[in-house]
C-alpha cells in the first residue's frame, strides 16, 4: 500500500491567520483537489495530519470542525478525489501534548492504523517547519510546498536534510507519479 500524510491548511486549503473557524473559509488551493485525485488514481491512500488548536483556544467546536472537513471531503468527490482519513490535534500549543506536530503521536497513530511499523519513506507533504520535523522523526520523506506559509518556511530556513521543496501540491503529485 502506498501512503502520503498530507497537512491540511497551507497545502490543501487557503491558510489564515486567524484559523480556519467555519466552512465558509476553507477554499482549496487551486490544483489541490485534482493532485489528491490523481494520488488516489495511482494507488496512494491520502491521509491529512492537522493542528487544529482553534478548538483548543475555544474558537470553534467539534461539530464546526467535523463541518470543515465535510465541506473539504465533498468538494474532493467532486473532483474525483477522496481522503482516506483525517487526523487531528484539538490542543492548544500550551497543552504540552503528544499528538501536536512537531511531535510524533499523531504520525505514529496513522502509522499504527495504516500497519506501517515506521513511516520510512512515506511522503509527508506540509507548509511549516512543524510538519517537517515529524515527519523526519519517523523516518518519513519531508516535502515542502510554497503554498501557505512555505514560502516564509523556506526563507526562514533550517529545514530538515533531504527536504524536497516544490511549488504546491500538484507539484508533489507530480513528482511522486
Amino acid at each position: 500500500m502506498k501512503l502520503i500524510i498530507l497537512d491540511r491548511d497551507g497545502v490543501i486549503n487557503y491558510d489564515s491567520d486567524q484559523f480556519i473557524k467555519n466552512p465558509e473559509e476553507w477554499r482549496p488551493i487551486p490544483g489541490s483537489l485534482e493532485a489528491i485525485a490523481q494520488l488516489n488514481q495511482s494507488g496512494y491512500r491520502v491521509v491529512v495530519a492537522t493542528n487544529q488548536s482553534g478548538i483548543g483556544r475555544g474558537l470553534f467546536d467539534m461539530a464546526m470542525l467535523n463541518a470543515i472537513h465535510d465541506k473539504m471531503h465533498k468538494a474532493c468527490a467532486l473532483a474525483g478525489a477522496r481522503i482516506d482519513a483525517v487526523f487531528f490535534c484539538p490542543h492548544a500549543a500550551e497543552a504540552d501534548c503528544h499528538c501536536r506536530k512537531p511531535k510524533i503521536g499523531m504520525l505514529e497513530e496513522i502509522a499504527a492504523r495504516y500497519n506501517f511499523g515506521k513511516l520510512i519513506g512515506v511522503p509527508v507533504v506540509g507548509d511549516s517547519l512543524r510538519d517537517l520535523q515529524s515527519a523526519v522523526a519517523l523516518g518519513a520523506q519531508p516535502y515542502l510546498v510554497l503554498t501557505g506559509k512555505g514560502m516564509k518556511t523556506q526563507s526562514a530556513g533550517g529545514l530538515p536534510e533531504k527536504t524536497i521543496i516544490l511549488p504546491d501540491l500538484a507539484a508533489v503529485a507530480a513528482k511522486l507519479l
